[in-house]
């Protein structure tokens, strides 16, 4: 089992990034299509959604993971904690600038099992570039140096909970059918007008968390406990 002060970064950026407004957004309207069977195409969609990122994940572990090595033990030096802290800052600020205006979300052509695979590999390929919470928990569970027997779990676990939301509403979905509707059309609208502002908080959250790890991992550890940031994140 990994350490706690890489546990609980890690599955708070989980649970941030349930908040994807494509993958939610898709979903939603899978959900609301009012096909004869939604069950299929929608886990085939969060399957390649999951098996995309976690095959993504895997490479920029190992990947990272070498190039640490291959500096001679970076990972637990300062220069490392400060190119974090200075990611995380360039992020929180950015996360104030960032245009908030709305996206026309995509949506699937048709719900055969192709096509439904090929929006989930287009969705990882066009929404990696700004998975935030996920460079940020391989980031913490490269630089810990867990092994593979520990990354490889917590890696899938993260995954699975990253589609978790979409498969509880389908579970809501199929319990209550056309009485959860009107709920459901609610939420699509707000993810359909609201996804670049969500992203937004998740932006400033995650360089929030890499600017106090960065800063940490140089030996600022007594500046930030003067402010009291290293004693509420330990009562997280």
């Amino acid at each position: 089992m990994p350490p706690w002060e890489v546990l609980l970064p890690v599955a708070g950026l989980a649970l941030l990034d349930t908040l994807s407004p494509a993958t939610l957004g898709i979903s939603l309207y899978v959900l609301l299509s009012g096909a004869r069977s939604v069950a299929r195409p929608l886990f085939t969609f969060l399957g390649t959604v999951a098996l995309f990122y976690f095959v993504l994940g895997c490479a920029l572990v190992l990947g990272l993971g070498v190039l640490l090595e291959t500096l001679g033990g970076l990972a637990d030096s300062a220069p490392v904690g400060w190119a974090m802290a200075v990611l995380g800052g360039g992020l929180l600020v950015y996360s104030f600038l960032m245009p908030t205006k709305p996206r026309e979300p995509r949506r699937p052509a048709s719900f055969r099992t192709v096509a439904m695979v090929g929006l989930g590999l287009a969705t990882g390929l066009l929404e990696g570039g700004t998975a935030f919470p996920y460079f940020g928990a391989i980031g913490i569970m490269t630089t810990a140096g867990l092994p593979a027997a520990t990354w490889l779990p917590l890696l899938a676990a993260y995954n699975a909970v990253m589609v978790l939301p979409p498969v509880l509403l389908y579970l809501g979905h199929r319990a209550l059918g056309e009485r959860l509707r009107p709920r459901l059309e609610r939420w699509r609208t707000r993810v359909e007008s609201g996804s670049r502002e969500a992203m937004g908080w998740i932006i400033g959250l995650v360089g929030f968390l890499l600017l106090v790890n960065g800063l940490a991992q140089t030996g600022a550890v007594a500046a930030l406990e003067g402010v009291g940031v290293i004693t509420f994140l330990n009562g997280l």
